[in-house]
């Protein structure tokens, strides 16, 4: 029955995109050569049209099949749909543009093609969102759902009950639990069935009650899993393992597939493949834009540098950025020259007499970072991640500082997560490891824009911290 039931929802979902996809076509083709959007002579034949439309819609359809793109996605979000709709889009489009070529006698305008598939997209992934806005309305109300039974430590147990407590929309109701272990156990609400023995456990699953199976167990008792799949036996219902990766995974653990094989990463940078792409591209757009704007004002410190104290205009100091690699970031002098010759690497005191006047007033605005928009055009360092250090004092702080060394999985940034929130120059060491393990866990490019938004509307200044 459940079956049956995926299998007209997979149908539903196929018949609604192909008829969205039939609208962006037609909508295209419309404003192209019936509209005033488009003015042009260019000829076309209407039948060539019909013709594409009946390919897109067999090219489209098997691609959606073969990419198993209408699977349940009760546990999967919204961004990850559409970041697979993508995917599967750009597949259709190329294998569709092969057809058409293979088929010259059919002749298309390259705009309708490129607006056509841009607005497809947009329709696809509307219509996706409105469906599962829909779903999760008439769930949070008791329909469409699935009969979750947890097997698992009472711990694990109690943490995914409260999960699916907090996420009514995922459709998932608790009806049964079997701890593996002894009490505590967590706290149920009614209707949810204890099940105290594996004879229990069999003949509940047997029930039909279930439809879903999670099992929580630390990694040391994975190998009950095979018992486990023998108490269900060949009962048709799904089987998820919720392993605690907790103790091991430290950074953006994720599971992926290597031909057939399940593979975890326990760490991981966000930055790899699309994600690098974009990232890049918000630093070459934005970084060279910002150094336009700004390069009136860096000529007017260079001069005030230069008049105030000898040395050089920029201070060159070593960092260590992305994988350990090591560069040298640029910053406008604000101290006298060889100021560290006594010292040695050290962090300036709020009060340092080391900083020239000019320098002071740059440290206060900041404005001695700006030579660093050279450092992220040249791929050394991005606009926002985690502020780099210099390596003598790597080395000490990886050896009192759990997990330091992590927030190199991310290029250096010019400005960060842990900078907006006032962990800046001289402050907790730990707070801004904190604040920078969490940026990289939870990278987006939005929150890349909204840190920078941040930034610039003065969530970089501290007046308490001094410059790193």
């Amino acid at each position: 029955m459940l079956k049956k039931h995926n299998e007209f929802f997979k149908g539903l979902l196929l018949v609604s995109d192909l008829c969205f996809v039939s609208l962006a076509w037609w909508l295209t083709y419309a404003a192209r050569f019936h509209s005033s959007l488009f003015v042009t002579s260019e000829p076309f034949v209407t039948r060539h049209y019909v013709v594409a439309w009946l390919i897109i819609l067999g090219v489209w359809a098997a691609v959606f099949e073969w990419e198993d793109f209408y699977r349940p996605r009760r546990l999967s979000t919204h961004h990850r749909e559409n970041v697979e709709l993508i995917k599967c889009s750009a597949i259709a489009l190329l294998i569709f543009l092969g057809v058409i070529f293979l088929i010259r006698e059919v002749v298309l305008s390259r705009i309708v093609v490129v607006l056509f598939w841009l607005s497809s997209l947009f329709l696809v992934s509307l219509s996706h969102h409105l469906f599962r806005e829909a779903l999760r309305f008439a769930r949070r109300r008791g329909y469409n759902l699935r009969h979750v039974l947890i097997i698992g430590t009472p711990s694990l147990a109690a943490s995914l009950v409260n999960r699916l407590n907090s996420y009514k929309r995922l459709g998932l109701k608790l009806v049964g639990i079997y701890l593996t272990e002894g009490e505590p156990s967590p706290n149920l609400s009614d209707g949810v069935d204890r099940i105290g023995s594996e004879k229990d456990l069999a003949k509940f699953i047997r029930s039909g009650a279930v439809d879903q199976v999670f099992v929580a167990l630390p990694l040391e008792q994975a190998a009950k899993l095979r018992e486990i799949q023998e108490w269900l036996g060949d009962e048709p219902v799904t089987l998820h393992f919720v392993p605690d990766l907790g103790e091991i995974a430290t950074l953006r653990g994720s599971v992926e597939e290597f031909d057939g094989l399940q593979i975890i990463s326990l760490q991981s940078s966000p930055h790899g493949g699309w994600n690098a792409f974009l990232k890049r591209g918000l630093d070459l757009i934005l970084g060279a834009s910002a150094l336009v704007i700004f390069a009136p004002i860096m000529l007017l410190i260079t001069v005030a540098i230069r008049c105030s104290s000898r040395g050089p205009i920029f201070y060159r100091q070593e960092r260590m950025g992305l994988d350990g690699r090591r560069f040298l970031m640029l910053k406008f002098r604000s101290m006298i020259e060889d100021a560290e010759k006594l010292t040695g690497p050290v962090w300036a005191a709020e009060d340092d007499p080391r900083v020239t006047p000019v320098g002071r007033w740059l440290r206060q605005t900041n404005l001695d970072e700006l030579p660093q928009l050279i450092n992220v055009l040249r791929g050394e360092m991005s606009l926002v991640g985690p502020r780099p250090e210099r390596p003598p004092l790597i080395d000490e702080f990886r050896k009192s500082i759990p997990k330091y060394m992590l927030r190199h999985k991310v290029k250096a940034g010019m400005t960060g997560w842990a900078q907006i929130h006032g962990w800046r120059g001289n402050t907790s060491l730990a707070s801004r490891i904190e604040y920078d393990l969490d940026y990289i866990e939870n990278w987006s490019l939005w929150r890349d824009i909204k840190i920078l938004a941040r930034t610039l509307f003065g969530g970089f200044r501290n007046k308490r911290a001094s410059h790193s």
